[in-house]
């Protein structure tokens, strides 16, 4: 008889599978999921859950793009921080950038030394990607075997010293290399040279700023990218894009079968430039927050599956980074902190459009646990991790940025109303509290 019994039942009207969203009963054990039967069926669990007849089950969201910054910054953000807030957002697995701390992961010391201090802290999974900068093509493999994810380079300065940017030859080199092993590069996809042709960014007006980051800056790059992966037949991910001109072309290489994914973000997805006030710097990132139109086409993108998924870039820093006292958008941090806003940004965008919460999720869920290959995430189906979120998608509710978990009090979201309140959140079948962090330190091809 304990054979049928479940450590946890959860019931519920509106449950998210594969198959869509349907009353069903989901059982729990050992963390894992291991029996989905419609409503009524009557599993028998140590602990049984019935979902209010507003809530909607879904598979605990996948963000493999955020920047914890720890440990050399854990003033910007730590491993603690970050993950209750994502957490709060519904978040159940980060994956965490090799730069912004001190050191970067470049080398296997440094993941060594990240995995340390990550450890005894996360509330949720985490996993880490490897950089690659100049000189460090012999760390590739090792950090690889190490169970990094993927390695991130960029095509122009990075913001900070410690992380070198590539140029497109040495990027080449590095695909060719992570080819042998079949891992992923990752870009930021900006040219260094269109930037430095480009307007100086001073001043406090948005538009000056927005000129300083034109598209053809972003567009060119990433034509650069795509070609790169297509000699070397290597795979590659275009970071937060945010210029829509380029999505013909990777439509276009996609087509040609060249190994190509592509993010975008919900600021790109939800804000917009002419609506951003003078001195604003919460709203500085780059590639830069666009206009109207250009956010328009992006939507577009991801319906026509130019666009493969929609991760956060949490970005975040000290307020005085910000320099919010001039509200100089050249000398502000560049970067915009949502880690626990984005599935309320994007349903409550996505619903004014019709599009339905299950491609929502898709997007921000299933896409990017793909994107990662974490073949045990991101979905609510037998075998897969009992990762979920119990989200309300017609509560409403004004963003506090106070009452965010995130470690500094700043967000262009301050103020915005939104559909969509993560009621819960569960890692491995336990409710993610805030108190005990249960969260594990994940690798490639498993923890």
């Amino acid at each position: 008889m304990s054979e049928d019994r479940y450590d946890l039942v959860i019931r519920g009207r509106r449950i998210m599978t594969t198959a869509g969203i349907a009353p069903r009963e989901v059982g729990v054990r050992g963390g894992k999921i291991v029996a989905l039967e419609p409503l009524g069926n009557g599993l028998a669990g140590t602990e049984i859950i019935e979902l209010a007849d507003d809530e909607t089950l879904l598979p605990g969201l996948v963000d493999t793009h955020v920047h914890v910054n720890e440990p050399g910054r854990t003033e910007w953000e730590g491993f603690a921080s970050a993950t209750r807030a994502a957490a709060a957002g519904g978040v159940t697995t980060i994956i965490d950038m090799p730069l912004n701390s001190v050191p970067p992961t470049t080398t296997v010391e440094n993941l060594k030394l990240k995995r340390e201090v990550a450890e005894d802290q996360a509330f949720i999974d985490v996993g880490f990607w490897g950089g690659a900068i100049p000189g460090n093509k012999a760390d590739l493999r090792p950090l690889h075997d190490d169970g990094v994810f993927g390695f991130k380079c960029f095509l122009l300065h990075s913001g900070v010293d410690e992380f070198p940017h590539l140029d497109a030859d040495e990027m080449e080199e590095d695909m060719a290399e992570l080819k042998s092993f079949d891992s992923l590069m990752i870009v930021h996809a900006e040219d260094s040279h269109a930037i430095d042709r480009a307007p100086h960014p001073g001043g406090d007006h948005y538009s000056t700023f927005l000129a300083s980051r034109p598209r053809g800056a972003e567009n060119k790059a990433i034509a650069e990218v795509i070609e790169r992966a297509r000699w070397t037949g290597a795979r590659a991910h275009i970071l937060h894009l945010s210029s829509s001109d380029a999505l013909p072309m990777i439509a276009s290489a996609k087509r040609d079968g060249v190994k190509l994914t592509v993010e975008t973000c919900p600021h790109y997805l939800t804000l917009m430039a002419e609506e951003i006030p003078d001195g604003a710097t919460a709203y500085k990132c780059c590639p830069p927050i666009r206009e109207a139109s250009n956010r328009e086409l992006l939507w577009q993108g991801l319906q026509d599956g130019t666009i493969d998924c929609i991760v956060s870039d949490h970005s975040p820093s000290t307020l005085d980074l910000k320099d919010l006292e001039n509200g100089d958008f050249a000398v502000a941090w560049g970067g915009v902190s949502s880690l626990q806003l984005g599935l309320s940004l994007i349903w409550s965008e996505a619903r004014h459009r019709g599009i339905p919460l299950e491609q929502v999720v898709s997007w921000m869920a299933e896409k990017p646990a793909n994107l990662a290959r974490l073949t045990n995430k991101g979905q609510l189906a037998l075998g897969y991790d009992a990762d979920f979120a119990v989200f309300a998608p017609d509560e409403a509710f004004v963003v506090d940025v106070s009452k965010l978990k995130h470690k500094n009090p700043i967000t262009p979201y301050d103020g915005k109303a939104l559909s969509g309140v993560v009621r819960k959140t569960f890692l491995r079948g336990a409710v993610v509290d805030g108190q005990t962090p249960t969260g594990k330190l994940i690798r490639r091809g498993g923890v």
